[in-house]
């Protein structure tokens, strides 16, 4: 009886086990999609702790491919064997993309099997060390120094800032990815990392592996002898809502950047986080504050200026300096919504202006109208009558904006209309002086060192992205130069080249 009671027991807990193992396992997947080179796309649920190894077996069996001739690659990276998923930076829905590799080894025996696949896993195809460092390669200080607290390394990380324009509608933190540029395939590996703005912004700057197989390669004549040649184009993901796939994109704002020069704003001179660097020479600096002010005082006064060369309406550096406009007019996203819909009617109304036209006088209208021209077979007469089509329906006199009439305009009183009046915000000339980007840059990069996380070696860097690799003989350690930890896809899509 009792034998039988325990019997009755012992399956009972273990059913309670797994209901239990099986909750937890649930609430920790991640849901992933894995993408062939040949098109053909599978769904599979990883568990964080697994590595790249275990993500190859389960979609090798999927896939009928043998596990030890697939690479995984992740935003322009062949990724580890030893690599766990949650180093990957890794969101609920995002796609990792399954290359097959044939490699010669069926003659060989287990052990040099093994070798070899170390050997292949240890450099990718474009003769670089993988991304990731194992724990196990890495020796641990007893002194603790080089375990950051992980609260303050977090608020001190830099990030790339993106207007994310569907779901969220807001301004949020980016994650910067990369695709070929001719079959926009995600299955590449950048043969370079981006070091600037521009190696991401513009086209033909970095060339990439593309590993799809249907990809038409632009060709480019070198003396005599066309080759093929893949670039990257780079883009980025909001990081706050799940991935909606491939085509999932949000406009970068290049201008807002993490304050690790801790230079002070050029308004209120106190040094935040998050700064926008303006795009004039002396690359002034002011917090995301003082400029939501800045903007709402030059919008309150209709005080935006049209840039002619790009047919924008924008604002110059609040300094005064020449050539200093906001080229990206998705930086304006930072002003209240209410504010931005403000800003977008006086940028139509001003196009409408320049191109000739002029706004209906109706109080609560405003429609923009571009009148006929005294051509065409239009007479003077016919132009001056102007009807608000579209809008309130009114008639009225091109020439005094009042309802239209037949005869001479009466003398109106001008109405004051002057908007050339001083704005409330006002920048002191000497805030100014220590509040610029490039030259707080370059005197911190000329004075700081930091020592490399595995030897201690002191470590310049006088530009370039933030992948260092420690160059003493017997080390190669790869490391973060903001975290001062091992390069992770973390490091890579906050804050890559800056």
């Amino acid at each position: 009886m009792s034998f039988l009671f325990n019997l009755i027991r012992s399956v009972f807990l273990r059913m309670l086990e797994l209901i239990w193992s099986s909750k937890t396992r649930i609430s920790n997947t991640l849901s992933i999609y894995v993408k062939t080179n040949t098109g053909k796309t599978v769904h599979v649920d990883l568990n964080p702790k697994w590595d790249i190894k275990n993500v190859k077996e389960i979609v090798g069996k999927k896939l009928d491919m043998p596990p030890e001739e697939l690479k995984i690659i992740f935003a322009g990276k062949e990724l580890h064997n030893s690599t766990t998923i949650e180093e990957c930076d890794l969101g609920q829905q995002s796609i990792l993309h399954a290359v097959r590799t044939h490699h010669r080894i069926s003659k060989l025996n287990t052990s040099t099997i093994e070798e070899s696949l170390s050997e292949i896993s240890e450099f990718n195809d474009s003769g670089s060390k993988p991304l990731n460092e194992t724990l196990s390669d890495l020796p641990l200080d007893e002194s603790n120094e080089l375990e950051p607290n992980s609260e303050e390394q977090e608020k001190n990380r830099a990030h790339f800032y993106i207007y994310c324009s569907s779901p969220c509608k807001s301004v949020e933190v980016g994650k910067l990815r990369v695709r070929c540029a001719t079959c926009k395939n995600g299955a590449v590996t950048v043969d370079r990392d981006p070091q600037c703005w521009p190696d991401v912004l513009l086209t033909h700057r970095i060339t990439v592996q593309c590993e799809n197989d249907f990809c038409q390669a632009s060709i480019l004549p070198n003396d005599e002898i066309e080759s093929q040649v893949h670039y990257a184009q780079f883009y980025f993901k909001c990081s706050k809502h799940i991935s909606l796939g491939e085509n999932d994109e949000a406009v970068p704002l290049y201008l807002v950047k993490p304050n690790l020069a801790k230079i002070p704003c050029l308004a209120c001179t106190d040094i935040r986080e998050t700064v926008l660097v303006f795009p004039c020479e002396a690359g002034h600096v002011t917090c995301l504050d003082c400029f939501r002010d800045y903007c709402s005082a030059r919008l309150r006064e209709r005080q935006f200026q049209f840039d002619d060369t790009r047919g924008y309406y924008t604002l110059p550096c609040p300094a005064g300096c020449q050539n200093s406009f906001i080229p990206e007019i998705h930086h304006f996203h930072l002003l209240p919504p209410q504010q931005y819909e403000q800003y977008q009617r006086f940028g139509t109304e001003e196009y409408v202006l320049r191109e000739g036209g002029l706004l209906c006088p109706q109080p609560d209208c405003g429609m923009g109208i571009i009148p006929p021209k005294v051509e065409n077979g239009y007479t003077e007469e016919d132009c001056r009558k102007v009807q608000c089509i579209g809008g309130c329906g009114f008639v009225f006199c091109k020439k005094c904006l009042q309802g239209y009439h037949v005869g001479d305009c009466e003398s109106q009183a001008q109405s004051s209309s002057n908007l050339n009046f001083q704005s409330g915000y006002v920048v002191d000339p000497l805030k100014a002086k220590d509040a610029k980007w490039d030259e707080a840059s370059k005197k911190t990069i000329k004075i700081s060192t930091k020592p490399c996380p595995k030897c201690r070696t002191p470590t310049e860097r006088d530009g370039g992205c933030m992948h260092m690799v420690c160059t003493r003989a017997g080390c190669g350690y790869q490391w973060c130069w903001v975290c001062q930890t091992a390069w992770t896809r973390d490091c890579m899509g906050n804050h890559w080249f800056g």
